[in-house]
């Protein structure tokens, strides 16, 4: 069997410490990660390798040679384009004898996973491909694969979201591939495993099997699960071999050639590599040091990985630290927890390095200095800045302008240079500043940038549409809580960020190497004065203005002092519409409302609504984006009632018109019901706001509503915006002289209920696992959680992206059996957990 070790990574999520070495040659254990590998195949017997290689080839090449003195026979391929992960492997096949049956894993990942079973399974099954499978805590960042009882494959699911976690169940790249698979992959093309392989496999009935494997697996991704690696050897036995030999104090791992005082204090696990010296009350816990290295009297090290030849003066303490070779401590020195310090830097005499700071190679720390974060880092930066609703922080903690900077710079670097985003803000005063500390970021790195200060977002999103930009960022007062901001990406179509633009985004803020341009480079800032107008005129032309006119509503509009009321009045005086406006002046300290204001300002316009005998009463959200809806007698219409209601209206105007309607999984049967009465279809979408908006760019696609308040008309822009939908409203009655409250009537009867169930990230993927499980001789939606059908009722499990429950949503025809619903599969969750 032939062996092929996947090593041309770059690294970059592991940067500084992968600057100037292959992400596979980062030592754990005083080893390069690729070493473990290849005792791992061997310990296997599988001895005749092939090294694909790309970023800084020769490191690995003069380290290995020809493999002899580790054991194995080793051979290096590197294609002369980036050819993808299958596309790789096959180049490498293909230069030399093709051996029937070939190994593929990955050189950047730690495991003691015993592949014979693997490969027993693959040859009893006769099998194409055969995927190494195990199952992890937080399955989000790998690739999800499903499989039947016999372990055949039957879905793939490449990094997913929370909603999209159907199991714990994750794909580790490691493959047994038959000599077959070749066929389908082409010859200099960019073609992967995951993406375009495994999937075409599966869709010509290849036999595709998955082996869930035992044992310890970590993708050694992030400099955080690097130091957790490390971490992890120390505390398991057997786990990779350690080097040298266990001293007489057990758990202490002692290479040739160092020294070590008696007087020095090693507790827990250790390893120290060879030629180091360890002086007295030198005090190591739970740490590795590289070869070559000093640690000097009275230093402190806990939980830290050192790399070769750094040395620790005396007094220095560090603590959950990496520290990378070639490099001083200074006496004295304190490095703060998650302090990563490159090669080739001196960090000063009695100097603190605050915590999580990354200090880059070639750095010096001068006597006595303090080197702070360039950010206050909270927790929840720690793996990811984007959230289910964008950036999301603490006002000037989480969020402030040196962040807002940074975050813009990172988004400006994965533009092209010269490209023109768009930014936008409420009118809150920390809007305005972090606005602008983001626009310095972006000016950065050579994109140009169109701010149009006050705007709603919708009004923003339109006008990055149809004005050439390639993007945009819009900078508000949370609407939930006084203390956030909240900072929303859209694309050049006016959507909400896709998860891979997001992706990339993160990738280059955590990375810290952005290139900054030159002087003559700086983009240019520009306030263009017509971006108004621009959506004012495609908004009249997207509406039936002679019907409105025709039909004279009487309107109660609480504009929730946002910025909607600078334009929305403008458009409203050409409807020939009585307009009762309430909160219409701009207060950015009241954008924010608590549950018990938003309920009382409800309640308020449902008492003017029914005093004035008004046709419509609508609270606008201070994003412009939300509409909540009062009916003519005063009612106040859930938000699960005014998406079937504004669906029905919207199937009732479509005058014999066939397409689709865009719904959450989630989402009311009565919806379905409608729909085919009127001979359109029903699109089942995800929740997320961007899952809505993709909906409403595909085909046929008439109309997309969501259950809190959100409804996309395409004809005008594939995006929520509230002001459209109130006009779009209006024009619906008017055109079928209607009522909302006797429309009511007419829509299906049904009960739906929602609850939560608390449940911690951790348990999230083994829930999911379970419930996937339970369901699999059930009808079922495998969309944004799973939905289960029973009989004529259902009930959807959806893990929340941002927190730590599932929001389980029933329907049926009682409130009994709804109840009944939720309260069996609340048991399941609760009991999946433990």
């Amino acid at each position: 069997m032939k062996g092929i070790i996947m090593a041309g990574g770059f690294g970059t999520r592991l940067r500084p410490l992968t600057n100037n070495l292959p992400k596979p040659m980062v030592p754990v254990a005083n080893r390069p990660i690729i070493e473990h590998t290849i005792h791992l195949l061997k310990k296997n017997s599988v001895k005749d390798l092939t090294a694909l290689l790309y970023f800084q080839p020769e490191s690995i090449m003069n380290y290995f040679g020809d493999g002899s003195d580790f054991g194995v026979k080793l051979s290096y391929t590197t294609p002369a384009a980036d050819l993808g992960t299958a596309g790789s492997v096959a180049y490498s096949l293909r230069q030399g004898k093709l051996h029937k049956t070939s190994l593929v894993l990955s050189g950047d990942v730690i495991t003691d996973i015993d592949l014979t079973g693997a490969i027993k399974l693959h040859k009893e099954k006769k099998a194409a491909a055969t995927l190494v499978l195990t199952h992890v805590d937080n399955p989000l960042p790998f690739g999800i694969v499903i499989t039947d009882e016999e372990g055949r494959i039957v879905r793939f699911l490449e990094k997913p979201g929370w909603g999209e976690v159907f199991s714990d169940t994750i794909n580790t790249g490691m493959y047994i591939l038959d000599k077959e698979v070749l066929d389908y992959i082409p010859e200099d093309t960019d073609f992967d495993f995951s993406k375009d392989l495994f999937p075409k496999l599966l869709a010509d009935g290849k036999p595709l099997y998955g082996y869930i494997a035992d044992g310890y697996w970590k993708d050694v991704g992030s400099i955080e699960e690097y130091r957790f690696a490390n971490m992890d050897v120390l505390e398991r036995d057997g786990l990779v071999v350690k080097p040298g030999t266990e001293s007489s104090k057990k758990g202490v791992w002692i290479d040739e050639g160092s020294k070590v005082d008696l007087n020095s204090k090693l507790e827990g696990t250790v390893i120290i590599g060879k030629n180091c010296r360890i002086d007295a009350n030198a005090r190591i816990i739970n740490s590795v040091i590289g070869n070559d290295c000093v640690i000097e009297e009275g230093a402190v090290i806990k939980d830290s990985v050192i790399w070769n030849n750094v040395k620790i003066a005396s007094g220095a303490s560090l603590q959950e630290n990496v520290v990378s070779g070639d490099t001083n401590i200074g006496a004295g020195a304190h490095l703060g927890e998650g302090v990563i310090v490159s090669d080739h830097c001196h960090i000063g005499r009695n100097s603190t390095v605050k915590a999580n700071v990354k200090v880059w190679p070639y750095k010096t720390v001068d006597d006595d200095a303090t080197l702070a974060s360039s950010l206050i880092w909270g927790q929840k930066w720690a793996k990811n800045i984007f959230s289910t609703y964008g950036v999301t922080g603490l006002a000037n903690l989480e969020l402030s302008p040196e962040f807002a900077a940074k975050l813009g710079a990172a988004y400006g670097a994965s533009l092209r240079k010269g490209s023109t985003i768009s930014t936008s803000r409420d009118v809150h005063k920390t809007s305005r500043m972090l606005n602008r500390a983001i626009m310095t970021g972006i000016l950065s790195t050579g994109i140009n940038v169109h701010d149009y200060g006050v705007t709603p977002r919708p009004v923003a999103r339109y006008i990055t549409r149809f004005s050439g930009e390639v993007g945009g960022i819009h900078s508000r007062r949370s609407p939930y809580n006084t203390q956030l901001i909240d900072l929303k990406f859209f694309d050049a179509t006016g959507m909400n960020f896709h998860p891979s633009q997001e992706k990339t985004v993160e990738r280059l803020f955590f990375r810290e190497d952005f290139e900054r341009v030159s002087m003559e480079e700086t983009g240019e800032m520009q306030f263009p004065a017509h971006g108004f107008e621009t959506y004012q005129n495609g908004f009249m032309s997207a509406i039936d203005l002679e019907t409105i006119r025709g039909h004279g509503c009487k309107l109660v509009l609480d504009y929730s002092f946002s910025s909607s009321s600078r334009i929305f009045p403008a458009i409203l005086g050409k409807l020939n519409c009585e307009v009762i406006a309430l909160n219409a002046n701009l207060d950015g300290t009241k954008l924010t409302r608590s549950s018990v204001e938003f309920d009382k300002s409800l309640d308020q316009l449902s008492t003017i609504v029914r005093s004035l005998k008004a046709d419509l009463g609508v609270l606008l959200d201070a994003g412009g984006e939300k509409i909540f809806i009062v009916d003519e007698t005063g009612d106040i219409l859930d938000t699960d009632t005014a998406l079937n209601l504004v669906t029905l209206l919207t199937l009732k105007s479509l005058g014999g018109k066939k397409g689709k309607i865009g719904v959450p999984v989630t989402a009311s049967r009565a919806i379905e019901q409608m729909a085919e009465n009127y001979g359109c279809e029903v699109l089942w979408t995800k929740t997320s706001p961007r899952g809505l908006m993709e909906a409403a760019n595909s085909d046929d696609v008439l109309f997309v509503g969501e259950q809190s308040g959100g409804y996309i008309f395409p004809e005008f822009m594939p995006a929520f915006d509230g002001m459209f939908a109130i006009v779009k409203i209006l024009e619906m009655i008017s055109k079928q002289k209607v009522t909302l409250h006797r429309l009511l009537r007419e829509i299906p009867p049904s009960i739906l209920i929602k609850e939560r169930v608390p449940c911690p990230f951790e348990k999230k993927g083994t829930v999911m696992r379970h419930l996937t499980e339970f369901a699999a001789d059930k009808e079922t939606v495998m969309l944004d959680g799973i939905k289960i059908y029973s009989k004529n009722n259902w009930i959807a499990a959806c893990p929340s992206q941002d927190e730590a429950f599932f929001q389980l949503t029933a329907e049926a025809s009682t409130e009994e059996a709804a109840m009944k619903l939720i309260e069996k599969y609340t048991e399941k969750i609760k009991s999946w957990q433990s």
